[in-house]
């Protein structure tokens, strides 16, 4: 069995971070959303993995290597232009070859990764299996709609009312007979071919097409929101481990990781968080659910609920919080101007302002 992994698309719910960086590469807890789907596949027993890549294929190559980190041997699929999921197996025809496979969404995360999915898939062998979860609003995502019996009857991409709260999570998997449905539909409306229109073949041919509704963690980590959610849910599973330095003035409480070459002066940490490698905490509070990168630099600030990407900088902002600072940023506070008021005022007019 080998696996698809979709690591193109141009990350648009996460600019400006994307302009400069793949959003796959996103870190969550210090480690790329990326990293955590492959060392998914790698403990689920799958060894050969393709990886779809588009414009920062430069940058996920250079993050991802050969693959010998993870236990994988990586080949990269070059994609022109992100033309839906199905165009992705499309391309990866002559890799796949008659393998089974699963398609691996490259910034979706599932907490417990898929193990016991894919033993499920080997055993059982159906033509193709979906994972479906609950969600608030099913109009952002592929929807599902179950008979009675649980049965998948028909598949939605993104509708305006869908037929069920069931959304479709970044994670399939299929037999060969999925390349004659890709080869069969037609681009959507939104000029993309759709996975859910190539099941949705599958299943009007009367293919076996099973699902299994998650009850565990998911989420598309495509915009900031979600992003820090679930950077919030990896440091709930932190150890705490200091492997740098903290001053005697300074306290740590809770789960806290303190990487190599950081220094912690005259500054109070509370858990879960994690403080990169050779980054300075001075004068500073970091508070729970904060990821602050390699080789960062914060002082006279409060940083909370928070991510921070490497080499970057924070001083005397007094409190940051429920955001997502790039690589390399610089956040200072504004010079002082002097307050001044410009006035039109009519004949006969009273003000009172305020000194």
């Amino acid at each position: 069995m080998k696996a698809l992994v979709l690591s193109g698309g141009a990350g648009t719910r996460l600019r400006p971070i994307t302009h400069t960086s793949a959003k796959q590469l996103v870190p969550v807890a210090n480690k790329a959303v990326l990293f955590y789907g492959l060392e998914s596949i790698a403990e689920a027993g799958i060894t050969d993995v393709g990886v779809i890549v588009g414009d920062t294929a430069a940058e996920i190559q250079e993050a991802v290597g050969d693959g010998s980190k993870f236990g994988l041997e990586i080949t990269y699929i070059p994609q022109e232009r992100p033309l839906g999921l199905a165009h992705a197996v499309l391309i990866a025809r002559d890799w796949l070859g008659d393998d089974d496979f699963v398609m691996y969404l490259g910034d979706n995360f599932i907490v417990g990764g898929i193990s016991a999915l894919v033993d499920e898939f080997r055993r059982n062998r159906p033509d193709a299996q979906i994972l479906l979860t609950k969600v608030a609003d099913p109009r952002a995502f592929g929807v599902a709609e179950l008979d009675a019996t649980g049965q998948v009857v028909g598949l939605e991409e993104k509708p305006k009312e869908p037929k069920s709260d069931l959304a479709l999570v970044g994670v399939y998997m299929f037999t060969p007979l999925i390349h004659d449905a890709v080869r069969e539909i037609r681009p959507s409306w939104r000029g993309e071919l759709e996975i859910t229109h190539a099941i949705q073949h599958l299943i009007d041919k009367r293919a076996d097409v099973r699902c299994t509704v998650i009850e565990g963690y998911w989420k598309d980590t495509g915009n900031v929101v979600d992003m820090l959610e679930v950077n919030r849910t990896v440091l709930e599973g932190l150890d705490q481990r200091i492997d740098g330095e903290v001053d005697e003035d300074s306290e740590t409480i809770g789960r806290v990781v303190v990487e190599e070459g950081a220094r912690i002066v005259r500054s109070r940490i509370v858990g879960p968080a994690v403080i990169g490698a050779d980054t300075v905490v001075e004068d500073s509070y970091v508070g729970p659910f904060t990821s602050v990168a390699e080789n960062c630099r914060i002082t006279d600030s409060e940083v909370e609920f928070s991510i921070v990407l490497r080499d970057s900088s924070i001083h005397g902002v007094g409190r940051i919080e429920n955001s997502l600072i790039g690589r390399h940023a610089e956040v200072t506070p504004a010079p002082n101007v002097p307050s001044a008021h410009r006035l039109v005022l009519g004949d006969h007019s009273k003000v009172q302002i305020h000194t």
